[in-house]
C-alpha cells in the first residue's frame, strides 16, 4: 500500500505558505509506516517543537493501474474520506532552506491519519464535497472539491504516469487554507460534509 500526496492544491494555501501556484500536480509520498493505525494514541513527536495539522480530502484506489487517462480515472477509486497529513514544520524549514528532501518532516511514522471512507456513489457531486476540520471544537480549515487546482481525476491520471496505482493505495489531495500548530491534549477532528470521520487525541 502506497500513500500519494499532493501539495499546494488549494491557490489559497499556496498562498498562505507564500509558495507559487503548481502548472502541475506536486506529488510526494509516505510510506505505510505513516498511515496511523485504528485505536491506536498518536504521540506528539520528540523530534519536532512545531508539528501542524493539514486536513484533505482523501481517496482510496480500488483496481490497479498504469497510464490512466483523465477520463476512465473515475473507474480506479471508490471510496472517500478526510485526512491529516501532519507536518513538523520546524523540520521541513530547515530542509528547504538547504535545498533537501522533506521525507523527514512530512512522511514520519504516524504522519497520516485517515478517517472512516464513504462509498462514493453517482449521487455525489465530486465537484462539491465539503470537507472541513477542529481544532479542540473550533473549526480552523474549511475546503471543497470543487476549489482544487487539480481535480480528483487529473491527479490520479498524473500520478499514475510515473507510478503504478494499486488497489488499496491512498491519495491526499491537498490541504486548503488554514494549516496551523497543535500541541499536546489538542483533540483534532475531521467532517466530511457534516459527518465527522475522523477524531483523534494528541497524547
Amino acid at each position: 500500500m502506497k500513500i500519494f500526496c499532493i501539495g499546494r492544491n488549494y491557490a489559497d494555501h499556496a498562498k498562505e505558505m507564500d509558495s507559487e501556484i503548481p502548472d502541475e500536480p506536486v506529488i510526494f509520498m509516505k510510506p505505510k509506516s505513516a498511515l496511523v493505525q485504528n485505536h491506536t494514541p498518536f504521540y506528539y513527536p520528540e523530534f519536532t517543537n512545531e508539528l501542524h495539522y493539514e486536513c484533505e480530502l482523501v481517496v482510496r484506489i480500488s483496481k490497479n493501474g498504469k497510464y490512466i487517462q483523465e477520463k476512465h480515472a473515475p473507474n480506479y477509486y471508490n471510496a472517500i474520506s478526510v485526512g491529516i497529513d501532519f507536518t513538523a514544520r520546524d523540520i521541513q524549514k530547515q530542509l528547504k532552506e538547504k535545498g533537501l528532501p522533506w521525507e523527514k518532516s512530512k512522511s514520519f511514522d504516524n504522519s497520516a491519519a485517515v478517517g472512516t471512507f464513504t462509498d462514493l456513489t453517482p449521487a455525489i457531486n465530486k465537484k462539491n464535497i465539503n470537507f472541513s476540520f477542529s481544532k479542540n471544537k473550533e473549526v480552523v480549515q474549511k475546503g471543497n472539491s470543487g476549489n482544487m487546482i487539480f481535480s480528483i481525476d487529473a491527479i490520479v491520471a498524473n500520478i499514475s504516469n510515473y507510478f503504478s496505482l494499486n488497489i488499496g493505495d491512498l491519495i491526499f489531495t491537498g490541504t486548503p487554507a488554514g494549516v496551523g500548530e497543535c500541541m499536546v491534549g489538542d483533540i483534532l477532528e475531521g467532517f466530511l460534509e457534516n459527518n465527522s470521520v475522523l477524531k483523534l487525541e494528541i497524547k
